[in-house]
């Protein structure tokens, strides 16, 4: 059938002419008929477009409404179209507040890939059976309230999956898609085999079951080992926080550009439904009425001279925002800052709680890491090495004196915060690589400002590299004081002494053979050492957070709490390398 020029018109327009009478009833049933034609064609092709106008949804009131997608579901679509264009498959991982409609955005979009092309295969899998189930039914309600000229057959189906194709005995004229939606319940390495599965929608990952040797990442290996890695494949993890976890863990390595993982963050503030209308007296009464750590997360608090911000403030909240937060911190959350945060998140940093009372002021620490975030989206700091020549390549015996270059390298271990100021002092800290999976590190610090000038952390195998990369740090920086900890590895102290670093940290050190304290190189760190440094650190992110601009290194503050011995140390399978160097740097700075 030939398209007339009409069925460019838009629906307001077509509207306004059949109401006017200009049309016949034959005329208009046939551009109503093309009109569908021209929809279902663009609908297939745009899952934005099949949403509003073929899928409905329970809203929140109840009411059977059309799916139209609010801000948060369309960033997450406009991240799928832009990974598609650019040919690559769909990693998202997404972190976010209670009830922003992410799980059911992919429930539409799982509908919308399996229900409109052929020998398509999707997974749901959830923390546990109920969800699963709920999700499930979520697809399910969507299909059978799809209008009849799109809804593909159905074969008879199940309450584990969803079959998009001819049923049994059928005998009309229609193709069957042969394509499916399967639900499984997490808990075991062996969910998702079986089958290959193009789009996978995995929900509240961090409450995975974790059954020794089949934690929820080996669970996530198992499953995308069956997935084909194509322009068409979406993989979308979605989930509230839970604590310090495998999900913590895919979701630091996502931000820092670690894996292939887009992370998406939702604070509670991005949905627009969470605001109350509130008049300036009830808003008054209200904040008035909330404990003081509330009060000061909300409006900040003053140590001594130093004024924290709180997250109003910070964000820019309105009235109406802080009003709603107050009432749900009070009637959802029983006035539990802790769990308001998880729930309701302002920052990623805030979702995540610590098992352990933490060393330092968290929340000054997670501001501090939102500031950065923001900032080196922009402008990010310059990464790279330092490349230099041996007076004799064949004994590496001393480095050239004038041969150190700064090379530009998105995978090097140095990360240049501020570039050396002539005439001023720095000094350079550096801990250890100890067991496991540790690193080695190093911090740079203006000596007159306070401010952390370069990082650098790698996980070498050996000592070596590391040191010569120290060496060229320390030259680099006006020939900066270093102080390398000995208390795990006292090789980098010995080679900077071979190649004559000139200027490294000296301790007393006592002589057991003359009675005698003598000088030694490098920092050692022990019962009264540690509790000093970690002090002196407590007091930079109380007084001074503006100086610290490594965001591993502010991480790690996040995860170094009190033990259930009252002993200031990494949470088990975190880090704190990147801290200590600092901490060391900034000790060493009084001997400069």
């Amino acid at each position: 059938m030939k398209r007339p020029e009409t069925i460019k018109l838009n629906r307001t327009e077509i509207i306004r002419r059949i109401q006017s009478g200009e049309l016949t009833e034959k005329e208009e049933k046939d551009l109503l008929q093309l009109l569908e034609v021209e929809v279902k064609e663009q609908a297939f092709g745009d899952y934005s477009v099949y949403a509003e106008e073929y899928i409905y949804i329970v809203d929140k009131h109840n009411n059977v409404v059309p799916f139209t997608h609010n801000n948060i579901q369309k960033q997450i679509n406009d991240t799928v179209k832009e990974l598609h264009a650019a040919g690559k498959p769909v990693l998202i991982i997404i972190l976010k507040a209670r009830q922003h409609g992410a799980s059911t955005n992919e429930q539409g979009r799982m509908l919308y890939n399996c229900a409109t092309k052929e020998n398509r295969f999707g997974l749901i899998v959830a923390h546990v059976d109920d969800t699963t189930t709920e999700i499930f039914n979520k697809a399910k309600f969507m299909y059978d309230h799809l209008p009849p000229h799109v809804k593909p057959l159905q074969k008879a189906s199940n309450a584990k999956e969803l079959i998009f194709d001819r049923p049994t005995g059928y005998k009309g004229k229609g193709k069957g898609l042969n394509s499916k939606i399967i639900v499984q319940v997490a808990g075991k390495v062996t969910i998702g085999q079986g089958f290959t599965p193009t789009y996978v929608h995995l929900s509240e990952f961090s409450r995975w079951p974790a059954p020794a040797g089949q934690e929820p990442l080996k669970q996530l290996a198992g499953i995308l080992q069956a997935v084909p890695m194509t322009s068409e494949t979406e993989v979308v993890i979605e989930s509230t926080a839970w604590g310090y976890n495998d999900f913590k863990d895919l979701w630091d390595a996502a931000v820092a550009g670690e894996n292939e993982w887009v992370p998406l963050f939702f604070a509670w503030q991005d949905n627009p439904e969470y605001a109350m209308p509130c008049t300036h007296e009830e808003y008054q009464r209200e904040i008035e009425s909330i404990k003081k750590e509330a009060f000061e997360y909300l409006f900040g608090s003053t140590k001594g001279n130093k004024k924290r911000p709180g997250v109003v403030a910070a964000f820019n909240l309105s009235k109406q925002q802080v009003r709603w937060w107050i009432w749900y911190f009070k009637n959802k959350c029983n006035n539990d800052l802790s769990e308001m945060k998880q729930y309701n998140p302002t920052t990623p940093e805030d979702a995540f709680i610590a098992s352990g009372r933490p060393v330092f002021d968290a929340d000054m620490v997670k501001l501090r890491l939102d500031v950065l975030r923001k900032k080196y989206k922009k402008d990010p700091p310059k990464r790279g090495r330092f490349d230099f020549e041996w007076g004799s390549a064949a004994h590496n015996d001393y480095i050239k004196e004038g041969s150190i270059k700064w090379v530009d390298d998105e995978e090097g271990p140095v990360t240049i915060y501020e570039t050396p100021q002539s005439g001023y002092p720095y000094v350079l800290g550096g801990d250890t690589k100890g067991e496991g999976r540790d690193f080695y590190s190093g911090c740079v610090i203006n000596n007159v400002t306070g401010n952390r000038a370069a990082t650098i952390r790698h996980c070498w195998n050996n000592s070596k590299p590391y040191t010569w990369q120290m060496y060229c740090l320390g030259m680099y920086y006006n020939m900066a004081l270093i102080g390398v900890e000995m208390n795990f590895n006292t090789a980098p102290i010995e080679e900077l002494e071979r190649l004559h670093y000139p200027r490294q940290y000296q301790r007393k050190k006592y002589d057991d053979l003359t009675g005698e304290f003598k000088n030694a190189h490098g920092w050692k760190t022990d019962g009264n050492t540690r509790s000093l440094i970690i002090d002196k650190e407590i007091a930079v992110i109380d007084e001074h957070v503006e100086l610290l601009n490594d965001i591993t290194m502010l991480e790690e503050c996040l995860t170094f709490v009190y033990d259930d011995k009252d002993r200031p140390d990494a949470m088990s399978g975190k880090h704190d390398d990147a801290l200590f160097a600092d901490m060391i740097a900034n000790e060493i700075r009084r001997q400069q």
